[in-house]
């Protein structure tokens, strides 16, 4: 059953789940470039970063486990807008954190709220737009991906050389609060599911999202999509900068250019998804992927344009294949525990890349230079993932 809206609203409606999402991404993304001024200002090693950059991940996907208690059990506007206010209110006391201790727990408080976010975009999409549409949409709102690449990012990245990295998340702070007043106005009271969630346990909604044998099969095919994306992106300007391929002042067009590609590629991969399918389309997506995360992991010094064609490839080809990655995972969870389910792969994903992660540093070699190497075997484990994907996308059914 879907809430029936009008054509304005439910662009409304896309437009700030986007906002949404844009803001839980910068957030995360933010923390990557910010490495070398917190390691200095804090006198961390670079392990001791690893773990501010982690825990974000995974308390989001602690979150996700424990949203299963009591996300199909309240009105989806007002839960997710008590959210935001938390995650806001989270991220500003990342920008005022005073000792390293502070910031990790500031990371851990705002990544445990914007990893249900994260989950509760894309339940609302699933309850609110047709199937028909559900690609279209899932295109609109997995934009703001691109937009935090393109601007988010490095418009953070000039707050932070301005002014120091705190106003990176006072800007992230301010940006919630226009968001959160276009929710307010644009997200319609989603309570069809509250009565069947009261009647029945949480635990009786996780084993029925566990024991469906399609949905486990949809789970694994999440996880084995972000493990292959996350083997790889976190050492993107790592690998770029110890080996002498960009300078630091070329970083932010990497960001730039893969932004912009995505950002106007988004919604024609959603109209692309719709007319041909959403498993023929993430399976194609899939494979091509596989070209530019090898190229990526084997680039050498050369000029910037071939540097930045390969990159930007890769970004294409990461939101290629997650726009209709996410509109199959979303059309395979049974109605009535979509909720429960896309908490459950908000989980499964933010752990997913987690692990990713944290293979990707145990692959990585320093040469006594300095530069980077073994990055290609990050590239041979996300093409086994990639493939694994592949062959899931296979057994994975859908409902309308």
């Amino acid at each position: 059953m879907h809430t029936q809206l009008t054509a304005r609203r439910e662009l409304l409606l896309l437009l700030s789940l986007a906002g949404i999402q844009f803001t839980h991404i910068v957030d995360f993304m933010i923390m990557m470039p910010l490495g070398p001024q917190l390691t200095r200002l804090f006198g961390i090693s670079f392990a001791e970063f690893g773990l501010l950059v982690s825990a974000y991940t995974v308390s989001a996907g602690l979150s996700g486990l424990f949203a299963t208690t009591f996300i199909d059990r309240f009105d989806r506007k007002h839960l997710l807008l008590t959210l935001y206010v938390l995650f806001a209110l989270t991220t500003v006391a990342c920008g005022i954190a005073p000792t390293y201790g502070w910031l990790m727990a500031a990371r851990i408080a705002s990544g445990f709220f914007g990893g249900v976010l994260s989950t509760m975009t894309q339940t609302i999409i699933g309850d609110v737009v047709p199937f028909a549409r559900r690609g279209r949409a899932t295109g609109i709102v997995m934009t703001s991906f691109s937009v935090a690449t393109v601007a988010g990012v490095p418009v953070g990245l000039l707050f932070a050389n301005l002014w120091g990295w705190h106003s990176a998340f006072f800007a992230i702070g301010v940006m919630c609060m226009a968001v959160g007043a276009l929710a307010y106005f644009s997200v319609p009271k989603l309570d069809a599911h509250v009565a069947h969630g009261k009647d029945k346990h949480v635990l009786h909604a996780m084993g029925q999202v566990l024991g469906e044998a399609n949905q486990r099969m949809a789970l694994l095919l999440s996880a084995t999509m972000m493990f292959a994306a996350f083997t790889i992106v976190p050492y993107i300007t790592l690998y770029i900068q110890n080996n002498a391929i960009m300078t630091p002042d070329e970083v932010p067009w990497l960001y730039v250019c893969g932004g912009v590609v995505t950002l106007f590629s988004g919604r024609w991969m959603g109209g692309v998804t719709d007319r041909l399918g959403k498993r023929e389309t993430f399976q194609r997506a899939v494979l091509f992927s596989i070209i530019p995360m090898v190229v990526v992991t084997l680039l050498q010094p050369m000029p910037l344009f071939f540097v930045l064609l390969a990159t930007t490839a890769m970004f294409f080809a990461m939101n290629a294949r997650m726009i209709p990655g996410m509109a199959l995972l979303t059309s395979a969870a049974n109605p009535k525990f979509r909720g429960t389910f896309m908490s459950l792969n908000g989980a499964v994903q933010s752990f997913s890349m987690g692990i990713a992660s944290w293979v990707g540093g145990m692959l990585l070699q320093s040469a006594p230079s300095g530069q980077v190497t073994h990055y290609w075997l990050c590239a041979v484990v996300a093409t086994c993932a990639s493939l694994l994907a592949y062959v899931l996308s296979k057994r994975v059914s859908m409902h309308t």
